[in-house]
């Protein structure tokens, strides 16, 4: 039996795993009720109209490396700034986020996790991401390197404390000394370990990542560590590597900004359903050129890119959405493939497993596009965003 409140959503479905070029989404208060082809769903519904088709019909997205938006940052003891961060990521289509922090003194980053924690368990942020402060002065980035520090089992104890159970990431940069004791304290506690921003060399970093060590992640491809080298294959090859076994998953940027269409082309053809696609969104997303801040630093947008004044890249400016047609129509990726590396694929990653698919049961999260795959509408929980 079909509930006369529910909502049914005609479209080319396009999931992680199934396509529809014509079928129907059905949700039931705020979670997926059913998902089939139309004339399936006409037999089975002979009492209802069949919907009127509204075009592709995809998961909402999920964002695991996302710092702020439209004015707004993560790396905030402001509940009420933090929130207005989520909320434009999700009418922009992005309705799963995973709210991050950056390096900073460590009372504050306990004070922001512990403001964090009150987003999460209001449904508001699907977790949060520890980006720091265990990471290499020599890749740091846009991160502050006055607060860089070896990795503190004390430190990581108060975010876990403070976290509330709603850490699901920490990047760690593998080569500081203690990582192993600081990466295992993090997996005992349900902490998706990631490593990035590190300099370190090939046989460090993939001894680092599974099966032999306790890393399932890598922080954005590429960006934080030395480039692909043929004689010092570094980071880059050994997340690749990994990925390509099904042991990692990468984070890839795809604002078009902090890599090319060709790397990306490569990283999809390399392992193509462990791709999670990331914005690394800052609080200039969404927003003119200007000056904001990430963490501590002063950061200035020109041209839609965001640079501190060392020169450094600080972030991205783009949405999710953006990014998935970046995937597409820059790097050739098929659009079920895209789909899963900013849905289901990230969703697994950060330990999200009632998002990131259409299937019955999950959280009823959808995104209306048009052929171009612009945003028509956002369905979040069950209730139309746009």
């Amino acid at each position: 039996m079909t509930d006369d409140r529910d909502i049914h959503l005609r479209g080319r479905i396009v999931t992680s795993a199934t396509t529809f070029e014509d079928g129907v989404v059905s949700v039931r208060g705020t979670r997926v009720h059913e998902v089939r082809d139309s004339a399936e769903w006409a037999a089975r519904h002979r009492d209802l109209v069949l919907p009127e088709f509204l075009g592709t019909v995809v998961p909402g997205l999920v964002d695991i490396h996302n710092h702020g938006g439209l004015g707004h940052r993560f790396d905030t003891i402001d509940v009420e700034e933090a929130r207005a961060a989520a909320e434009f990521h999700h009418a922009q289509g992005t309705t799963s986020v995973v709210a991050s922090i950056v390096t900073a003194p460590a009372v504050e980053m306990v004070a922001q996790t512990a403001a964090l924690r009150e987003l999460a368990t209001a449904g508001l942020v699907a977790g949060i991401h520890a980006e720091g402060p265990f990471l290499s002065e020599t890749r740091c980035g846009a991160q502050d390197p006055r607060f860089l520090i070896d990795p503190d089992p004390e430190l990581i104890a108060q975010l876990v404390r403070a976290a509330g159970g709603w850490l699901r990431v920490m990047t760690l940069a593998p080569e500081r000394p203690g990582f192993d004791h600081a990466a295992a304290l993090l997996a005992e506690h349900g902490v998706v370990v990631a490593l990035g921003h590190s300099d370190a060399n090939y046989p460090v970093f993939r001894a680092a990542l599974r099966p032999t060590g306790t890393g399932t992640l890598v922080t954005h491809l590429a960006n934080g560590m030395p480039p692909l080298h043929h004689r010092a294959a570094g980071p880059v090859a050994a997340a690749l590597v990994a990925a390509a076994a099904r042991q990692a998953t990468v984070e890839l940027i795809g604002d078009g900004v902090h890599v090319d269409s060709g790397f990306g082309t490569l990283v999809f053809a390399s392992a193509p359903d462990r791709v999670a696609l990331i914005t690394d969104a800052m609080q200039a997303a969404g927003m003119p050129d200007g000056d904001y801040r990430l963490g501590p630093q002063t950061v200035r947008v020109t041209g839609g890119v965001a640079r501190i004044a060392g020169g450094s890249i600080a972030g991205g400016t783009a949405t999710l959405l953006r990014c998935l047609r970046w995937a597409v129509r820059e790097c050739g990726v098929p659009l079920p493939v895209a789909v899963r590396a900013a849905t289901a694929t990230p969703a697994a990653a950060a330990g999200l497993p009632e998002v990131g698919d259409l299937r019955p049961g999950m959280f009823a999260d959808a995104l209306i596009l048009d052929d171009a795959l612009e945003l028509r509408r956002v369905l979040r929980r069950g209730q139309w965003l746009s």
